[in-house]
């Protein structure tokens, strides 16, 4: 029985190896070598999880392919890659196959939105097509269903659509606490008041804002209002981009790994900008960014991105240590393989050793908070050390060399 199954097998596999014209995925499945295939979602299973029966209307699109999670009708025809089940193609499918290999236009295809999810409405065989051809987008005709039902990802779903609606933004502005998008409505409104006001305005500005109104050169004013969607798109790619750009090159986003770059942009520059929050520890943020949002943005215009500016300050410490003197050497060589020392002094009196340490903050951590983690985790851990006291300098006055 053993030697009739392994020939069973060895003659599969000689087939499967023959077929070059196949997808390997289909003949895997007809051999019986792939298990457990799964249909991709239901439209209607997720539509009555969700509660979304109220739809708007959102015109035609470019959808990532990878958004697309399942077909309103013929979800059970496809597996979760959107392949066809059945094990030969049908005559449909190769045609348009080979039509847009030869880059031929088709229509666009008709999908259904849930939240971040797509789902095949018209269109299946094209989706399929274009998912076999590695293809990364397809153009779309979309109708949302709003999700109804009131559980936080919903609540923050719906809060991000509506600021979406009211702004004509991209959905990529993501925030994880509810009532926040109204920050960066408020952000918005001050920026179109200040777009509104004639001596607000300069003649750089028509670089940024796509505006359906005539300037007036000699005026430098608008003869026609700006509108609010012109405004938000302006505050996004003058204000926003620029400081998340900046939020980003700080690796602040590291530091707080349930939250978004989003939220960190609203945290910061709400704070600064609006409430006026003092810094409370090391050098404040004033000093790297203007205080005030147009400041910031006339200010951004002048530079590019590699300009600007870092939200990372450097900090000295000294720190002296009190060690077992025949693990003296070995401390030393080991703090001097550390990048963040920059000295190290044998010395005579209280302590054995002097060390000079150079690390580097973000503006939303303290001295006292980096430095009393280095030197815990780094220097205080080490093998024969008896205890250390850390001295952070006020002012520092440095002759050239």
């Amino acid at each position: 029985m053993a030697t009739t199954s392994s020939k069973s097998m060895m003659a599969k596999l000689r087939d499967f190896f023959a077929i070059s014209n196949r997808d390997n995925s289909e003949v895997r499945r007809e051999m019986g070598l792939e298990s457990d295939i799964k249909d991709i979602a239901s439209f209607e299973n997720t539509q009555k999880k969700e509660g979304a029966f109220d739809s708007r209307e959102r015109g035609v699109q470019t959808v990532k392919l990878s958004q697309i999670a399942g077909s309103v009708g013929r979800y059970q025809d496809f597996d979760d890659k959107f392949r066809f089940k059945s094990q030969v193609p049908s005559e449909r499918f190769t045609a348009i196959l080979e039509a847009m290999r030869c880059g031929t236009s088709l229509p666009p295809v008709k999908l259904y939105q849930i939240k971040d999810e797509y789902y095949v409405l018209d269109g299946n065989h094209r989706v399929a097509a274009a998912k076999k051809l590695n293809h990364d987008e397809i153009l779309a005709t979309i109708i949302e269903f709003i999700p109804s039902s009131e559980t936080l990802d919903n609540v923050l779903y719906k809060e991000m659509m509506d600021f979406c609606d009211r702004t004509g933004l991209p959905r990529s502005i993501k925030l994880t606490e509810v009532g926040q998008y109204q920050n960066l409505l408020e952000q918005i409104h001050e920026h179109h008041e200040y777009l509104r006001n004639s001596a607000g305005i300069t003649k750089s500005d028509l670089d940024s804002i796509p505006l359906n109104s005539a300037f007036n050169a000699s005026s430098a004013a608008f003869t026609t209002p700006i509108t609010f969607a012109s405004a938000a798109r302006d505050w996004y790619k003058t204000i926003y981009q620029p400081f998340c750009s900046i939020i980003k090159r700080g690796n602040i986003v590291e530091t707080f790994p349930n939250r978004t770059l989003s939220d960190l942009y609203v945290y910061i520059s709400f704070g600064h900008w609006k409430r006026k929050r003092p810094a409370q520890y090391g050098i404040g943020l004033g000093k790297l960014i203007p205080e005030t949002m147009e400041e910031f943005r006339i200010e951004m215009k002048e530079l590019n991105e590699v300009e600007y500016p870092e939200m990372k300050q450097s900090i000295t410490a000294f720190v002296l240590m009190i060690v077992r003197a025949k693990y003296e050497y070995k401390i030393i060589e080991k703090l001097f393989e550390l990048d963040e020392i920059v000295e190290i002094h044998a010395v005579h009196g209280d302590a054995d050793l002097l060390v000079k340490v150079r690390l580097s903050r973000d503006l939303l951590s303290s001295d006292a908070e980096v430095i009393s983690n280095f030197v815990h985790e780094k220097m205080r851990q080490l093998n024969g050390v008896v205890s250390s006291k850390t001295l952070i300098p006020g002012l520092s006055r440095i002759k050239p060399v």
